[in-house]
């Protein structure tokens, strides 16, 4: 679901310029606090790299990975911001089947808790692997950035862009690019020459800029033909699907509280020393 045109250069976009971050992961602090989000226990050390967390989750809407490699023999660190991508037509909201997440004209993708009816299917669908399930729940449901789009309303930018001191940008998308671009005409020995984000999945509202490829830093490889003229394809025979499933799964939780309510009666009859025909 969409509220935006096809016009997506004056939406809100995030220019990234990775040799400006510091992995300092003030944009981390930033968006707990703004979020609200708890705490969570990590490990210093995940396999991949000394970031930390080790993944994104229900808990953590962003975070920097750390990147070691070899310049003139010596080892050297890249960072960069990990989040939601805001894509401008993004699958995630092409496959909701209540219409949970929206792209708004402003350039965030948005996501209402209140029509989720906790299928996952968007977390299939993204190819950056962004949303997340509230698995701590007894009733889950998806977690992700929101572009902190309750300030964007308002004219303000969003957490992690207002901490940052020097690496996020933010500004029409349009504006972005041109700035970007600008940098690496300025500055061609710094920068390679491409945007990522530009074009990726039909472009997004997330733009990267790097002194080293892509593919070596762990950016993922993804087409450039936006991903809901794929998702449509695959989705057709998913409303029959759907409600097999949701009816089995209907049907399941229907036993299980059923043997919960037995089992809740049975310790009460117990407790007041009644049986079954003493109650009748």
């Amino acid at each position: 679901m969409s509220e935006v045109s096809n016009d997506f250069s004056k939406n809100k976009a995030f220019l990234i310029d990775m040799t400006k971050c510091t992995g300092c992961r003030g944009c981390q602090v930033a968006c707990k606090q703004w979020n609200q989000l708890d705490a969570e226990k990590t490990s210093f050390f995940s396999g991949e790299g000394y970031q930390n967390p080790p993944l994104m989750s229900e808990h953590t809407f962003t975070r920097i990975k750390f990147r070691d490699y070899q310049k003139n023999g010596q080892n050297e660190f890249a960072f960069y911001k990990e989040m939601c991508m805001h894509c401008n037509d993004p699958a995630c909201a092409s496959v909701c089947p209540v219409g949970a997440f929206v792209k708004t004209k402003e350039g965030p993708v948005t996501y209402d808790a209140k029509r989720c009816i906790g299928c996952r299917f968007c977390m299939v669908a993204c190819p950056f692997g962004v949303p997340k399930y509230q698995w701590s729940k007894a009733f889950p449901l998806v977690r992700k950035c929101t572009g902190c789009y309750s300030r964007i309303k308002e004219g303000h930018k969003p957490a992690c862009a207002t901490t940052c001191p020097s690496a996020i940008t933010y500004g029409n998308r349009g504006d972005m690019i041109k700035e970007a671009s600008r940098r690496i005409e300025s500055r061609p020995e710094k920068y390679l020459k491409k945007l990522y984000g530009e074009e990726e999945a039909g472009g997004t509202s997330v733009i990267y800029l790097t002194a080293l490829p892509f593919d070596e830093l762990g950016f993922k490889h993804v087409t450039k033909r936006p991903l809901p003229s794929y998702t449509w394809q695959a989705l057709r025979l998913v409303p029959g699907i759907f409600l097999t499933v949701g009816g089995s799964l209907s049907l399941l939780s229907w036993f299980t509280h059923r043997k919960e309510r037995i089992k809740k009666e049975a310790e009460q009859r117990e407790a007041s020393g009644k049986t079954p025909k003493e109650e009748s």
